[in-house]
């Protein structure tokens, strides 16, 4: 196993691509639930697209914890395999998947009970938050299997096997796309649940994925399986995992929490704004796939060669990386731009929702070049075991640059200076993380 995918011998582009690719239809997968579910919720009215959107960053908040903690346990397993320790390396996965759904059932819990009194917070009608508490009561009893899913995914991909995790939920994805309609709408012998609907035909998905996701780690990869409980060896790897794990889940988590407040904010001019910023939020997430895609397997690669003893390879690959997803996202601007009308019809009618949709899709691709270079170096700096710095970058970008500016554009312009403070951010935070990325040294 300790070289089976090339991770330490092949050339490093080719590599890449080899895990990328399915990375990429993975990720697509994934991301299409979202967007699935909101183009069949969006045929039920604005109402219930806006109610959609405001659930977004909540969810997202679940899986940016097992984003986090899915970085832990890359990190951690790939530099376990680098160096030939798999039993160790099967241990503590093992101990990883324990705290993962442990954190998150206590967290779905508080959530089930919070619903009301938090989205009357960020603004929602009595309307928005009954459509809401229908969606949330399903999705909140299936976020354990939905987090434990992709953090076992994680644990596949740290073998440098990108491909079964992309064929796992090419399937669920399948399993959704035909449940959604049927569902929702009531088709044939199924029951018209409207936006529960979409929410139980994605926790079935889930359901299956996990399946699978485990027999491969359990029979396929023999990398999990019965362990002898020891309070004083989970406790070690829980701390190795968190070394990682808790500045990973917090830098995913601040994405989130910044949408939410952004949100909040276009709430108090326009509910139809509100709309289009979660269909648009789904929209900037499959035209960042490729950046993503290509985070993801830096990790499992980087982490891997720095376990070897090749960090010169591993560096080699940073910088590679970050050329290629600034060339790549800017070149995407070009079409999006074109497309944006058309590609904001498909989620609404509504001439208001169109009219910050396609603003949405016009402007804030210009600048996913820079993003690209920001998603890419901070998740680097979490292979190399500075995920402090990671957290720092994160913070900075939200915090102190795109929030205020955000807040003062829209104090000054509405909405569209809202919108327009986004691309800026990343703009300016882009060129900083370019020119960090070239100070990174060698040290493992």
């Amino acid at each position: 196993m300790r070289d089976k995918h090339g991770l330490l011998t092949a050339p490093i582009a080719q590599v890449l691509f080899k895990m990328s690719l399915p990375n990429i239809v993975g990720i697509f997968t994934v991301l299409s639930y979202n967007l699935i579910d909101t183009f069949f919720i969006s045929k039920l009215g604005t109402d219930a697209l806006a109610a959609i959107s405001f659930t977004f960053p909540v969810t997202l908040i679940m899986s940016s914890i097992a984003i986090g903690i899915g970085s832990g346990v890359s990190t951690n397993l790939g530099r376990l395999i680098g160096s030939g320790d798999t039993s160790q390396a099967k241990v503590f996965l093992h101990d990883a998947l324990i705290l993962c759904f442990s954190i998150i059932l206590v967290i779905a819990m508080i959530g089930f009970f919070t619903i009301e009194p938090l989205f009357r917070v960020l603004g929602a009608t009595a309307t928005n938050i009954e459509l809401i508490k229908q969606y949330l009561h399903i999705w909140y009893c299936g976020a354990p299997i939905l987090v434990v899913m992709m953090v076992a995914n994680q644990g596949i991909r740290a073998t440098g096997d990108t491909r079964s995790p992309a064929l796992i939920m090419i399937l669920s994805s399948v399993i959704n796309v035909i449940l959604d309609p049927l569902l929702i709408f009531g088709i044939g012998p199924f029951p018209e649940l409207g936006i529960q609907g979409a929410a139980i035909a994605t926790l079935i998905a889930w359901v299956i994925a996990f399946g699978f996701s485990n027999y491969i780690l359990v029979v396929s990869k023999k990398l999990l399986g019965f362990t002898e409980f020891c309070m004083k060896r989970i406790r070690h790897n829980w701390a190795r995992l968190a070394h990682i794990a808790k500045p990973a889940a917090l830098m995913n988590l601040i994405n989130p929490l910044a949408n939410t407040l952004l949100m909040a904010m276009l709430a108090r001019f326009d509910h139809a704004a509100v709309a289009a910023f979660g269909a648009g939020i789904r929209i900037e997430s499959l035209a960042l796939i490729v950046v993503m895609a290509l985070s993801s397997s830096l990790l499992p690669f980087i982490s891997q060669n720095l376990g070897a003893g090749q960090p010169e390879r591993a560096k080699q690959a940073v910088k590679l990386a970050i050329k290629f997803i600034f060339i790549f996202q800017t070149l995407l601007y070009i079409p999006l731009y074109f497309l944006a009308e058309p590609i904001a019809e498909v989620f609404s009618s509504d001439p208001l929702v169109l009219k910050w949709l396609s603003f949405y899709v016009m402007v804030l691709p210009l600048a996913y070049g820079p993003l690209g270079i920001v998603i890419i170096f901070a998740n680097v700096l979490n292979a190399y075991h500075r995920p402090k710095s990671s957290l720092v970058i994160n913070l900075s970008r939200l915090f102190l640059l795109m929030l205020p500016m955000a807040y003062l554009g829209a104090v000054i312009y509405g909405v569209h200076g809202l919108l327009m403070a986004l691309p800026i951010t990343n703009i300016l935070m882009g060129l900083a993380c370019f020119v960090l990325s070239k100070q990174i040294d060698n040290k493992n």
